[in-house]
């Protein structure tokens, strides 16, 4: 059975194990699974940036599961009725879109078993995401443990899917949770972790998601400004790769390098990883240090001349691994601290922990001062195992 129908099952058998409601009142419940906010008009939205109500600013849209769009998902989609529906409503805020969405459904909204808020990325370049998720952080019946993900384009695209047993909202969390095998992946932001990241007045990163022909793609991550609480830019999957690295985030993944002397591919897989950013405070210079460790093994390789796995190979394997590492954290350092000019990746953090003084100097403009820092890496990569090829 697949993990969504298991899903299905456990949420409606959740409900209906609950004394509040009557069997009736199950089969009239509309559960919401996950929202997709977007800007519904450009024009508009300046109009109320500027103090006039001319329009409506947020397109929101729910996603829900009926008792009927759950009995076609359990069933294998037999019916012509797909496993979600979703809902499109407009309001000059969340929840007038939200109340507005009572005139067009038959179903009581329930928001507890909510998995994720898609927001579209013209809503936030051009809006604080504090405001933006003020309604979700305030209501009672969303879970703390509810991701947040940036969509590159229109986030209700996102929660459509051509085929009829899928449930947008379900799978996005399911690919998220791959993390655990790639480090292309973000470590998840759920609400109750993203109330403080608005507070610290600090940057930081968000998950983010593309859609394409009803299709969805984890495409890297988005770059949040800590002043303005607004997306500035995105990084690309290498470049997330990179930030696990630098964070020491990641549970498992691949890193591809080159064997120069055999001429051929190393794909090594990681099985650990740990990273300390350490920072270094000499009168008015400040200065940070990287290491990296990671233990893991040879996942494949091409070399077949029989020596694959001596000693000097191995040696050479850890070399060639350690220099890809290396290329890949200081290609998003280069972007993050050089291009944009903005740490998203923990090193203000280490400094305030490490020298709480020399961090009070410092960070009302943290950002700009970052772009200027010196950081050099020190890598560690140990093969302790030479997959079952060996």
């Amino acid at each position: 059975m697949k993990l969504t129908q298991k899903v299905l099952i456990i949420i409606l058998a959740v409900i209906s194990l609950s004394g509040c409601w009557s069997s009736k009142e199950i089969e009239e419940l509309g559960l919401i699974i996950g929202t997709a906010i977007d800007l519904d008009n450009e024009g508009e939205f300046e109009d109320r940036q500027s103090g006039s109500d001319n329009g409506n600013v947020f397109k929101l849209t729910n996603q829900l599961i009926t008792a009927e769009t759950a009995n076609n998902a359990t069933n294998g989609g037999q019916s012509q009725v797909r496993a979600y529906k979703n809902i499109t409503e407009t309001g000059d805020a969340v929840l007038p879109a939200l109340r507005n969405m009572i005139l067009r459904i038959d179903k009581r909204a329930f928001g507890e078993h909510a998995k994720v808020i898609v927001i579209g990325e013209e809503l936030a370049r051009g809006y604080n995401l504090e405001q933006v998720l003020d309604f979700f952080r305030r209501e009672q019946e969303m879970r703390p443990s509810t991701l947040i993900v940036i969509a590159k384009g229109s986030a209700s695209k996102t929660l459509e899917s051509a085929e009829p047993t899928v449930i947008p909202a379900i799978q996005l969390v399911e690919m998220i949770q791959g993390m655990e095998r790639t480090t292309k992946i973000l470590t998840p932001t759920p609400i109750a972790k993203i109330e403080g990241q608005l507070n610290s007045g600090n940057s930081f990163l968000i998950q983010t998601v593309a859609s394409d022909n009803n299709d969805r793609k984890l495409t890297g991550a988005a770059m949040i400004d800590g002043n303005t609480k607004t997306l500035r830019a995105f990084l690309n999957e290498t470049e997330t790769e990179g930030v696990t690295w630098i964070k020491g985030k990641g549970k498992g993944g691949l890193v591809r390098s080159y064997d120069e002397e055999a001429s051929q591919p190393i794909v090594y897989e990681s099985l650990s990883m740990k990273s300390k950013i350490k920072p270094s405070v000499k009168g008015e210079s400040i200065s940070f240090t990287v290491k990296i460790e990671t233990e893991g093994r040879i996942g494949e390789h091409w070399d077949i001349n029989g020596k694959a796995f001596d000693s000097k190979y191995m040696k050479r394997a850890e070399k060639a691994t350690e220099k890809e590492i290396e290329r890949l954290v200081k290609s998003v350092l280069e972007k993050t601290q050089g291009e944009y000019k903005m740490d998203v990746l923990g090193f203000g953090r280490s400094l305030q922990i490490s020298y709480p003084q020399v961090w009070n100097k410092v960070k009302n403009n943290w950002d700009e001062t970052f772009s200027e820092l010196p950081v050099e890496f020190s890598i560690n990569v140990s093969i302790k195992e030479m997959g079952t090829s060996g």
